[in-house]
């Protein structure tokens, strides 16, 4: 389960880091530039967009990198990436994967025994 973890938490991240980067890089495009009236608009709170982009992404790497060391630490990062990345982005077909990925890697990190036992965190 450890190793589902990790595996699911990169692959999320990855995913994750190429919603951030056209995230980040539409909040920019439109300060820059400005609006396109009817079909590029600025986001309300651009803020968020931008620290989700890049704090969601980074925490579902760094969970699924500890889940098999550490996977109460690392389920626990894997989790708030899962709720950074709904917060902000919502779950569309291009968020589903990142937010499913890293939500079902969280789960596999706190449910998982250490290496020898076969019991559970909980």
């Amino acid at each position: 389960m450890r190793n589902a973890a990790l595996t699911l938490g990169i692959i999320a991240g990855v995913i994750g880091m190429i919603v951030g980067f056209f995230s980040y890089g539409y909040t920019e495009a439109i300060e820059r530039f400005g609006e396109i009236e009817g079909l590029a608009q600025q986001v309300e709170n651009v803020d968020l967009i931008r620290a989700a982009s890049i704090l969601g992404p980074l925490l579902a790497i760094a969970g699924g990198a500890m889940a098999r060391a550490q996977a109460a630490w690392g389920g626990a990062l894997l989790l708030l990436s899962t709720m950074a990345m709904y917060y902000a982005f919502g779950f569309n077909v291009f968020t589903m994967f990142p937010i499913a990925f890293a939500g079902t890697a969280g789960l596999l990190a706190l449910m998982a025994g250490k290496p020898d036992e076969p019991k559970a965190h909980f």
